[in-house]
C-alpha cells in the first residue's frame, strides 16, 4: 500500500512562474496529490523541509556513465546512484561508450539498465555517425523510434570535421523533431594541446588549445543550424567568442541553445598552476576574461542550461604525467553546489533562474514532456522532487562520492547548498542525504516509452 509522502513547510520553486512560496507538497500513488498550505498528515511519510528548498528534480544534459565498454570508471548503477544524491531525477548519457550507442540496440540496453536501476531516468544520446568515425550517418530514425525513443545526437568529444556531414545530420534531425549537440572544435588548431592557449600555457610549457578553436567549430554549426533549420545545442561552451556568437544568432531567431559547466564558471587557466590532472578537461579552462564573459552569458540568458559534463576516471588515468592524462572531471554531486555557492550567493543568478537553469530549461531543451517528465511542482504530474537546504555548508569530499570515480578539482572546497530528500516517481530515492536501498522487482511497463506528441581515442577526448 502507498501510504504517500508529505513535504511540510518547504518554500516551492516550479515553473512556469519561479518562486511559488511556502506550501506543503502530498504525493501518493506516484504522483503529486495536492500542493497548499496547511496539508495535515494521514499516515504519510513526513519530510520536515522547513528552511529549505522544493524543487523539481534536476536534469542534466550531458554526463557520461561510461556503460557499455568502461565499466571500470563508472556504470549506469553507480552513475545512477552520483546522480540521485545529487538531486537528478533524469540524466542524460553521452553516446561515447565502447561501442558507441550508434544504434536502437545499444540505445535500448542504455536505456533499460536505467530503468532497471530505478533511481532516475537514464536517457541516452545518440551518435551522429557510425562509430562516431564521422565518415557515414548512424541510423537516427531508428534509434528515435526504439524503446529508449533518442532525441539527441552527437559524436561528443569527435567533432564532426566534414561540414556536409553535418549538414545532413541536422537536416534528418529536423524532419524528426530531434536535437544536434555539438562539441564544437576546430581539431586541426588543438590537436595535442593540453590546456588553454595563453599566458599559462607558454609559462608551463604545455601546448595550448586556443579559444579560436571552440569558436571556429561554433560559427560553423551555426551557420548550418541557421541554413537547415535544425535545433541545435551547443555543449559546454568556454569562451567569450563562442557566447557572443551564440547572443548575435539568437538575435537572428536561430533555434540554438547552448550550456555551461560548474567547472568552466568556477575555475579559470591560472589553476594549472599546481599541474593538478584533475584540472585538466576538454574544452579547457579558460582565462578569467572568458569566465567573466560566462558569467554574464548566464545572467542575461544567452546561455540557456548548465550541464555536469560528468566524466569519471580511473585513479590510474589521471594521476600520471600530464599530457598523459585523461580529459574530463566528475560532476553529478557536486553542480547544485557549485551553482548555488558561485552563481547565486554571488548574485550572478538568482535561485529562481539557476533552478530553472538546471530543471526546466533543459527538460524544455529535449522536450521532455514528450516522455511524460514536467520539471514543475503541480497537482497530477509525476512526483520528481528534490528538497535542498540552501544554506547548508559542507566540504567537499570525494572518497565519499557515490560515483565509481573521484577525479574532481574541487576536492576540499566549502561550498553551500545540500541536498537533503530526492524523490523519483514518488519514492524516496535519497533520505536525509542518504541513499535509500531500492526495493527488488522492476516494472517492465517502464521500459516502454511513448512519445506524447510527435515531430515531423575516444572517451577522454572531451570527456
Amino acid at each position: 500500500m502507498d501510504e504517500g509522502i508529505l513535504i511540510k513547510g518547504g518554500r516551492i520553486i516550479s515553473f512556469p512562474g519561479g518562486l511559488r512560496g511556502e506550501a506543503d507538497v502530498l504525493v501518493r500513488g506516484g504522483v503529486i496529490s495536492r500542493v497548499e498550505r496547511g496539508i495535515m498528515p494521514s499516515g504519510e511519510e513526513v519530510i520536515d523541509a522547513s528552511g529549505c528548498l522544493v524543487t523539481p528534480g534536476l536534469v542534466d544534459l550531458h554526463a557520461h556513465l561510461r556503460e557499455p565498454g568502461m565499466e571500470y570508471k563508472e556504470d549506469v548503477a553507480s552513475g545512477s546512484r552520483a546522480a540521485v544524491c545529487g538531486g537528478y531525477s533524469a540524466v542524460f548519457c553521452m553516446p561515447n561508450t565502447e561501442p558507441a550507442i550508434d544504434n536502437s540496440s545499444v540505445a535500448e540496453y542504455v536505456f533499460d539498465r536505467g530503468v532497471d536501476e530505478g533511481l532516475c531516468m537514464v536517457l541516452p544520446h545518440g551518435a551522429i555517425t557510425q562509430g562516431r568515425r564521422g565518415e557515414a550517418l548512424a541510423p537516427m530514425g531508428e534509434m528515435g523510434s526504439c524503446r529508449a525513443h533518442v532525441m539527441g545526437f552527437s559524436d561528443d568529444g569527435n567533432p564532426l570535421v566534414d561540414s556536409e556531414i553535418m549538414r545532413r545530420a541536422m537536416e534528418y534531425a529536423r524532419s524528426m523533431g530531434a536535437l544536434i549537440i555539438s562539441h564544437s572544435e576546430e581539431k586541426s588548431l588543438s590537436a595535442g594541446g593540453q590546456m588553454n592557449e595563453g599566458y599559462y600555457s607558454t609559462f608551463l610549457g604545455l601546448r595550448g588549445m586556443p579559444a579560436e578553436s571552440e569558436q571556429i567549430g561554433v560559427y560553423r554549426d551555426l551557420c548550418l543550424a541557421e541554413k537547415t533549420g535544425a535545433r541545435l545545442h551547443l555543449a559546454h561552451l568556454s569562451t567569450a567568442g563562442s557566447v557572443e556568437l551564440v547572443r548575435t544568432f539568437k538575435r537572428r531567431g536561430i533555434p540554438v541553445t547552448c550550456e555551461v559547466t560548474p567547472h568552466h564558471f568556477s575555475l579559470n587557466d591560472s589553476e594549472l598552476l599546481s599541474y593538478d590532472t584533475s584540472l585538466k578537461m576538454n574544452p579547457p579552462l579558460r582565462s578569467a576574461a572568458n569566465v567573466e564573459a560566462l558569467l554574464e552569458g548566464l545572467a542575461d540568458g544567452t546561455i540557456d542550461a548548465i550541464a555536469t559534463d560528468h566524466a569519471p576516471h580511473a585513479l590510474h588515468e589521471k594521476e600520471t604525467e600530464f599530457d598523459a592524462a585523461e580529459f574530463g572531471v566528475v560532476g553529478l554531486e557536486t553542480c547544485l553546489a557549485l551553482v548555488v555557492t558561485k552563481l547565486v550567493e554571488t548574485g550572478v543568478l538568482s535561485i529562481e533562474d539557476a533552478i530553472s537553469k538546471l530543471t526546466a530549461v533543459p527538460a524544455r531543451i529535449m522536450e521532455m514532456e514528450r516522455r511524460d517528465y514536467r520539471a514543475r511542482i503541480q497537482e497530477g504530474d509525476p512526483a520528481n522532487l528534490v528538497v535542498v537546504n540552501p544554506e547548508i555548508e559542507w566540504t567537499i569530499d570525494p572518497l565519499v562520492f557515490k560515483s565509481r570515480s573521484r577525479n574532481t578539482p574541487f576536492a576540499g572546497w566549502k561550498v553551500r547548498g545540500k541536498v537533503l530528500h530526492t524523490i523519483f516517481r514518488g519514492r524516496m530515492v535519497v533520505q536525509d542525504g542518504e541513499l535509500v536501498m531500492r526495493p527488488p522487482g522492476v516494472n517492465e511497463e517502464d521500459k516502454t516509452i511513448v512519445p506524447t506528441a510527435a515531430s515531423g581515442r575516444g572517451a577522454g577526448e572531451g570527456g
